[in-house]
């Protein structure tokens, strides 16, 4: 039996920010083996299509077979780990402020929000309506405050701003009022270009900007199964050859774009993402590139995509082990739901999935706020809910400190039996870090309850919104860099943004 083996620098975790996950093991280091064995035998025996001239040349000066007739690449197992090999595996990203540097790698859990979502939901309300660019503004407004969300991905595409000035608007919007890293999706060459320089001039250089990037792209290159998508390969060589990250996501669905089993999804998932990492370091040896998974299931009564299914939760945790055991960091994919309104299925989906991908180590988790009816349809108080979810998931992550102090040997001594620990010392000491303090959830009497008027938590999470969004709309840039913005980017509405 072949092993998977790496030549790379080991990730020092405890040098890593934030929560640590992989705990959770979904996967057997045999069933790890068998995916990668499986997926080397693809490369070998069927191959990829890489549709792309370019792209398809790069991989042709490496490949162990060539049909130039049907554009099928095939490579052998040496050939695909060296390649890999050459991604780093932790990727520092950054904001706007310093307190949101993420070091992305080895089992680091980070969550944000995600989508490309086409409608939102107003506060308070249950139908939807289109997307426009003043959402995504209140979108960034409000995730910025909120404490739980580590990165915002743009969530939603704007229905009335032109095509052609759809990627300088999004990212304008989020860059503007939003202090996390901002990630997100450009559709042309022009776009990411013009992008990249409003986001230099917001870093205070091109080379500021590499060093300390504070935007990433995602560049669906992969079409499952086992093809290079032509546009978005040439997107993703634009990205790495730039030295921005990247993120190479695939998006398998069991029963339809892969097998029905969450094992022969697994495999298809893990060929195809690896085939956009080895575009990016074929283009760029060293770029630093993402596993990137939104695998899920279909639904097998009228195919369509679910987004809130348990299996999602299932196969991006198996994924983070798989990303994990090639030393690539991962963006895994959790937190949505299938609901069509915020209901006890939009929080049970939530949770389950945010949770499962968490504790397996998913390092760079989108999509985990906001997001409802199949990643259709974005809410503001879902992400004032989510944040809330996330900030349990987070302390589930802490687990429990077992020390001396923790244990509290001498201090249940000194009270001795029949005693209690309201006053003590340690209960003070302890009492703010021990404990989740949940800040939407209701843990008031039936009678304070009453008496506050009989709030749900939807209507805690409305009032949440509603207090960030009253407060006056300052661009996080300073002003002489926005002017620089509204007069230099081609397309921009200085109406919004």
């Amino acid at each position: 039996m072949s092993t998977i083996s790496l030549d790379k620098t080991e990730v020092s975790i405890d040098k890593l920010q934030g929560f640590s996950g992989g705990r959770y093991k979904p996967l057997s280091e045999d069933d790890i083996q068998s995916i990668h064995e499986t997926s080397m035998k693809v490369f070998s025996e069927i191959g990829i299509k890489v549709q792309n001239d370019e792209a398809f040349e790069m991989f042709s000066s490496v490949a162990s077979s060539i049909d130039r007739e049907n554009n099928i690449i095939k490579l052998d197992q040496e050939t695909v780990m060296d390649l890999i090999s050459t991604a780093p595996p932790v990727i520092t990203l950054y904001g706007q402020k310093p307190e949101h540097t993420l070091d992305v790698g080895g089992t680091n859990v980070y969550a944000g929000t995600g989508g490309t979502a086409l409608y939102v939901m107003d506060p308070g309300k249950d139908d939807r309506r289109k997307a426009t660019l003043k959402d995504l503004k209140d979108i960034a407004r409000v995730v910025d405050k909120l404490t739980n969300i580590d990165f915002f991905m743009l969530p939603v595409l704007p229905s009335e701003v032109p095509d052609e000035h759809i990627d300088v608007n999004r990212f304008g919007a989020a860059l503007s009022y939003q202090s996390k890293h901002v990630t997100g999706g450009c559709y042309s060459i022009e776009g990411i270009r013009e992008v990249i320089r409003m986001a230099e001039m917001i870093a205070g250089s091109p080379q500021l900007l590499r060093k300390r990037p504070i935007v990433s792209f995602v560049t669906c290159c992969g079409i499952s199964p086992f093809v290079l998508d032509d546009h978005y390969s040439m997107l993703t060589l634009e990205v790495c050859r730039a030295g921005i990250p990247v993120i190479t996501p695939v998006e398998p669905l069991c029963g339809s774009t892969s097998p029905v089993t969450l094992a022969g999804n697994l495999v298809v998932q893990n060929v195809d993402t690896l085939a956009g990492v080895m575009l990016t370091q074929l283009a760029n040896p060293g770029s630093p590139v993402f596993y990137g998974c939104i695998s899920s299931i279909s639904d097998m009564k009228d195919l369509k995509y679910l987004s809130g299914a348990v299996e999602m939760g299932l196969m991006n945790a198996a994924a983070s082990q798989l990303a994990n055991s090639y030393n690539l960091p991962i963006y895994a994919t959790a937190g949505m739901s299938d609901s069509k309104t915020l209901d006890a299925q939009a929080g049970y989906e939530s949770a389950v999935t945010n949770l499962l991908v968490a504790m397996a180590g998913g390092n760079y988790i989108h999509d985990a706020a906001g997001l409802l009816e199949f990643c259709l349809t974005a809410s503001l108080e879902k992400y004032v809910i989510d944040d809330e979810i996330l900030g349990m998931t987070k302390r589930a992550l802490k687990g429990i400190k077992i020390t001396p102090d923790s244990l509290a040997f001498d201090v249940m001594k000194k009270i001795g039996p029949g005693g209690h620990f309201v006053s003590t010392r340690h209960t003070r000491k302890f009492m703010r870090k021990e404990q989740f303090h949940p800040k939407i959830s209701d843990r008031s009497t039936r009678k304070e309850w009453l008496e506050n008027g009989s709030p749900d938590t939807r209507t805690k999470a409305m009032q949440r919104v509603e207090e960030i969004l009253s407060t006056p709309a300052l661009p996080i840039p300073s002003t002489e860099v926005m002017d620089k913005i509204r007069s230099l980017i081609k397309g921009i509405d200085t109406k919004v943004i």
